[in-house]
């Protein structure tokens, strides 16, 4: 064989082996991942009591993989803030997400009750004039002055979520006296108006989180933020409550029963 042409067959081996390493390494990827998705599962839902995740080598034989596979799995949810490796000990949860139904239209304490005490730091509260979008939204003139409110939500003293509300003048106006820092903006609205609320149009997605929103909810500018827009009406059907929500994301997980119909 030509030397030219060893040196094209050596070449032609050593991008065949190139590519198969590199298949090799997405393949395991893949399945790091899966296997953190099952894995995330657990954690959210009390999978482990003890808190301490089995060993590396019990986790590949429960889920048929290699232990590579499982430290990468493991490196995923450590990168997320929802496990730590601790010598002597192993992989232990160090934080946790609270579940936030939204199979009922509930305030923020009324869903979380049972996870401890929702407190509201009130930031801003007062009289602004209506934004376009608002006005259209909440049915009120162009222009025309609504409550707005902006509170940071703590869980059992963590910051959970930075809300920025809007309400009409007329039933917001008897809100500015009312315990903002410690009820519901629901329990409120039905008690001001006797009627109570219907139903809610809601929107959620994925967004970064900017300077103030980061620093105002304790996390690393740019992280991402489950941003929940929600527009609330009373059981008539007249929209009363605007809000935008951003919730930490290592904090908080959404869940929901869908059914469907023909």
């Amino acid at each position: 064989m030509p030397p030219t042409d060893r040196i094209r067959d050596h070449a032609g081996q050593g991008a065949t082996t190139v590519a198969a390493h590199r298949a090799r390494r997405r393949l395991r990827a893949d399945r790091a991942r899966q296997l953190a998705d099952l894995l995330r599962r657990q954690l959210l839902t009390d999978g482990f009591g003890s808190g301490t995740l089995p060993h590396e080598s019990l986790l590949a034989t429960d889920y048929r993989t290699s232990r590579n596979t499982v430290r990468e799995a493991l490196d995923l949810l450590r990168s997320e803030g929802l496990v730590d490796r601790l010598p002597g000990v192993g992989t232990v949860v160090v934080a946790r997400k609270y579940p936030h139904g939204l199979d009922r239209l509930m305030g923020l304490a009324e869903t979380l009750h049972e996870h401890g005490r929702v407190t509201n730091e009130v930031r801003t509260a007062g009289p602004v004039s209506a934004p376009a979008p608002v006005a259209d939204r909440l049915h009120v003139p162009p222009g025309a002055d609504v409550l707005y409110i902006e509170r940071l939500r703590r869980l059992n003293g963590l910051p959970l979520s930075l809300d920025l509300t809007y309400i009409p003048l007329d039933l917001g106006t008897a809100l500015l006296g009312a315990d903002l820092e410690n009820t519901d903006v629901f329990r409120l609205l039905e008690s001001i108006t006797g009627r109570p609320l219907g139903h809610a149009d809601i929107t959620l997605e994925a967004v970064n989180a900017d300077a103030h929103s980061a620093a105002v909810l304790e996390a690393p500018r740019g992280a991402a933020v489950l941003m929940v827009e929600r527009l609330t009406h009373l059981a008539d059907g007249r929209p009363v409550d605007l809000e935008f929500i951003r919730f930490r994301g290592d904090r908080i997980s959404m869940s929901g029963l869908l059914h469907r119909t023909a």
